[in-house]
């Protein structure tokens, strides 16, 4: 593990957003981050073909912040070909920073100060990736963010492998959808897995930290993030989640699974009761079922997938 990594405030930093037809929302994240007390020293919007002309608006934002100090470009690839490990990949390996940060189209810096604070963990050498915190939008339903509140504590963390035997799998907790990468310890371990749905963010994690790095969850690096999954899309979601786990159990040395589904289900309905939502707790239970069933037919999948 190399431990020579450069000095934070005197880094380049790249920006990367995965988009697909965001709408106006990009534009609102690229002023964002503009406005930061730490900008990024360049943006790369990897666009998949959108349709609502996302390529363009980007073209045109950037045209009209020429003078702002930082390099805005597109890359524009074809939806087919768009994939969660491999075009983040590609696009971290088109930038140039020592420091490169990932944001999904629709996650906003919850204040000017969010670029600033996920960069603040690699002051520590050994520290590989950081992670920020979500805070629910306006609109999310009232489990959605009790959950968040749950994943997503006001306490930073940072996680090494002598946690491993604790936590178990909740120590590859990261997300990318607010996240940070020191570049070369990301080179060292050789990037993100591909082709893969999902879990991209988890895989590196513990890739770092069988390496010896260590990663990082700072809770002031904050976005505001959110969905109201239907049953179905969660069911989805989950069976994504649970085949590529399973696909993959080398990388993660078949670290335990652990409790934490059942504690973040006590956790939620604990507070729904207190607060008499029931109609909302009978729709929780139903989301939970979603996410059981699509973990469970996902992971057989994985497993079967192995074997041939």
């Amino acid at each position: 593990m190399e431990t020579n990594a450069p000095n934070m405030y005197h880094s380049f930093v790249s920006l990367i957003v995965p988009t697909l037809n965001p709408g106006e929302q990009v534009i609102t994240s690229l002023g964002q981050c503009l406005e930061q007390t730490r900008r990024p020293d360049e943006i790369i919007v990897v666009d998949s073909a959108s349709v609502d002309n996302t390529a363009e608006r980007v073209r045109k934002f950037a045209a009209n912040h020429t003078g702002c100090g930082v390099d805005i470009r597109v890359i524009s690839i074809q939806r087919k070909v768009f994939d969660h490990g491999g075009t983040r990949d590609m696009a971290l390996r088109e930038s140039k920073g020592d420091f490169v940060l990932f944001l999904t189209q629709d996650a906003l810096p919850a204040d000017t100060r969010y670029i600033e604070n996920i960069l603040k963990p690699f002051t520590d050498e050994h520290i590989a990736m950081v992670s920020g915190r979500q805070i629910p939008r306006s609109d999310a339903r009232p489990s959605e963010r009790l959950v968040r509140q749950f994943n997503y504590p006001a306490q930073s963390h940072i996680r090494s492998a002598k946690d491993i035997p604790a936590y178990g799998i909740k120590a590859f907790f990261a997300t990318d959808v607010c996240s940070a990468y020191r570049r070369s310890a990301y080179l060292e371990v050789g990037g993100f897995e591909h082709p893969i749905t999902t879990n991209e963010d988890m895989f590196i994690a513990a890739a770092f930290l069988y390496a010896g790095y260590s990663i990082a969850y700072d809770a002031d690096a904050c976005v505001v993030h959110s969905h109201n999954f239907t049953w179905k899309q969660q069911y989805n979601r989950n069976y994504a989640m649970g085949r590529e786990i399973a696909k993959h159990q080398k990388l993660l040395h078949n670290a335990k699974m652990g409790g934490e589904g059942m504690s973040l289900v006590k956790h939620v309905a604990t507070a729904l009761v207190k607060q008499r939502a029931f109609g909302e707790l009978i729709w929780f239970v139903g989301d939970c079922a979603a996410r059981l069933l699509g973990n469970r037919a996902g992971t057989a999948a994985g497993r079967r997938e192995l074997k041939h």
